[in-house]
């Protein structure tokens, strides 16, 4: 064996030892690491992520650094290039793939009025940003607020038969609300619902989508209820408020998803202080921590607190929600924040999947 490739075997066995701090498994093992060399005193690899919003790159340069540099002979320092492959759902028995979509994640909540749906834009321009390719339907039938907050009122197309998605600022965006009379209630039963849901799933142009943001109604009712025994969801997202009644109608959501075998990814904790503007005063006008409060006794990941803030409504109204329209304020860092740590609940709950058996499709609930 040469010199240079002892060298080259000592990089090996020395990146073979850091694993990934979210799988908690050997990233050398896990496929992660690629083209490995060294250029004299440098050591160069490509580093794959399962999501390019995974909050611990910083982390891992320093695990990498520390088991190299001083470790293998003449290693000075260390070039990492980051790329991603986004982990995929796996399919579950009886529940049907939506062609080139990876991920879908349902953002719920057990009540009206916690600001469900702001997150849910707000959280998939977050992740957008880091680079993934994302879509946003909006599921809420009886309250389709999306197209206000996008800032979209036109019809959309249609290509070979298929449903062409809005395209706002590169999220592809599927709404009912551009599609109906926004004038009249939507009055359907059951079947109905379900039929319309299933054609925004599977009668429309995704194309490859490493996440799809599903915004649900409030509650549990039919359309919780055909996402869930439709599709292989991801998991789903619990938006809650911190006071106690919002938390009461939380954990009957929760339970209903636990039922359904549909995984929590994380409660989010929105209207969480309200910071003034002026002073910077932070005032708990809902009280505070009751959603951190929650996901520990259901022992549930707790993804982040979003404060309130008058920038986030009036985004909203004008169609550019905040983490479109001021990227880099606090309160858009903390979206970031919060779906990076979303994105790394998908990465654990898809290597998880893949590490057990295959599970049967949940029990089954009538609709109507």
């Amino acid at each position: 064996m040469s010199a240079e490739s002892a060298r080259l075997a000592a990089l090996e066995d020395a990146l073979a030892r850091v694993e990934d701090p979210e799988l908690h498994r050997p990233m050398m093992q896990l496929g992660m690491f690629k083209n490995l060399r060294l250029e004299g005193s440098v050591a160069l690899l490509r580093v794959v992520l399962t999501t390019p919003a995974c909050p611990l790159k910083d982390r891992i340069q320093g695990e990498i650094e520390s088991a190299v540099i001083g470790r293998v002979d003449g290693v000075e320092s260390v070039r990492l290039e980051w790329d991603s492959d986004v982990s995929r759902t796996r399919g579950v028995g009886g529940r049907q793939d939506v062609p080139g979509v990876r991920n879908i994640v349902a953002v719920s909540a057990g009540k009206g009025g916690v600001g469900k749906t702001t997150v849910a834009v707000n959280l998939a321009f977050a992740l957008l940003r880091t680079g993934a390719r994302v879509g946003l339907l909006d599921a809420d039938i009886y309250g389709p607020n999306v197209p206000i907050m996008l800032g979209i009122d036109e019809r959309p197309e249609a290509e070979d038969g298929r449903m062409v998605p809005h395209l706002k600022d590169g999220l592809k965006v599927v709404s009912i609300g551009t599609i109906i009379d926004p004038e009249k209630p939507v009055i359907w039963r059951g079947p109905m619902l379900a039929g319309a849901l299933r054609q925004f799933l599977f009668e429309v142009n995704w194309g490859d989508l490493d996440y799809l943001v599903c915004d649900l109604p409030p509650g549990t009712g039919d359309v919780q209820l055909t996402l869930a025994q439709s599709i292989p969801l991801t998991g789903a997202v619990i938006v809650t408020t911190p006071q106690d009644v919002s938390l009461a109608d939380v954990s009957r959501g929760i339970a209903m998803f636990q039922q359904l075998r549909v995984p929590i990814l994380g409660v989010i904790e929105n209207m969480s202080g309200f910071v003034c503007p002026h002073c910077g005063e932070v005032t708990d006008i809902f009280s505070r921590g009751g959603g951190r409060d929650l996901a520990r006794s259901r022992e549930l990941p707790f993804l982040g607190e979003i404060p309130l803030d008058p920038a986030v409504r009036v985004g909203g109204g004008a169609g550019r929600p905040l983490v479109l329209a001021q990227p880099e304020s606090a309160q858009a860092r903390i979206f970031q924040e919060v779906a990076a740590a979303l994105a790394g609940q998908i990465s654990q709950v898809n290597f998880a999947a893949e590490a057990e058996p295959e599970m049967p499709a949940g029990p089954r609930v009538r609709l109507g």
